[in-house]
């Protein structure tokens, strides 16, 4: 069901992993084969058990998501972060890891889908076109205020374009959960409305 005026409900982004089978702590059962992802989530954890957005930078570093070995922003890990942060930590455990990985894995199919000339950069046509078929209907003007964030001398990195889908997403839920009726109309208490914006 498409939700009229700010795009269409999530799809495709895996969630409500169970534990980690095997693992200590994370509802592991005896004799059953590891997550393969747990062993590098461990690593880059240490013995708190959570990744903290500094964690998360050089993880997603050492796993070359952005290209080249340049590290993420780190305000992009926060918001990372942000997105999956269901208890409220501002860390990520295991379960939260697990689906953000599957998330930037389509995430990043979905950019090198788009990225034509394989710059390992977007244009405002190409980035107009990726947010359109993730289902968001924007306006021309909303679209042009989310290039003008978004863009370095009128292109799109990977880093700035996981930027925008984290936000694209959470303001959207944050706003379906508003919308009771679904019809791409709520109404915000002021107080709610920071809450909402400086979260994500």
């Amino acid at each position: 069901m498409a939700f009229p005026g700010y795009g269409a409900p999530p799809g495709g982004y895996p969630g409500g992993y169970g534990g980690a089978p095997g693992a200590p702590g994370f509802g592991g059962f005896p004799g059953q084969q590891q997550d393969p992802l747990y062993g590098y989530f461990a690593a880059v954890a240490g013995q708190d058990g959570h990744i903290s957005a500094d964690e998360l930078q050089a993880c997603l570093t050492q796993a070359n998501f952005s290209g080249g070995y340049k590290p993420f922003n780190l305000e992009t890990c926060r918001l990372m972060i942000n997105m999956l942060d269901r208890d409220m930590s501002c860390t990520m455990g295991f379960n939260e890891f697990k689906e953000l990985w599957a998330v930037i894995n389509g995430w990043k199919q979905h950019f090198l889908s788009i990225d034509r000339d394989q710059s390992g950069m977007v244009d405002p046509q190409e980035m107009h076109q990726a947010i359109t078929s993730m289902g968001y209907r924007l306006s021309p003007q909303a679209m042009n205020c989310i290039i003008k964030r978004y863009s370095t001398h009128g292109k799109i990195s990977f880093d700035d374009y996981v930027a925008c889908c984290v936000k694209l997403r959470s303001l959207t839920e944050l706003f379906r959960k508003r919308d009771q009726s679904g019809q791409g109309s709520a109404t915000f208490p002021y107080d709610d409305f920071i809450q909402c914006t400086m979260s994500t």
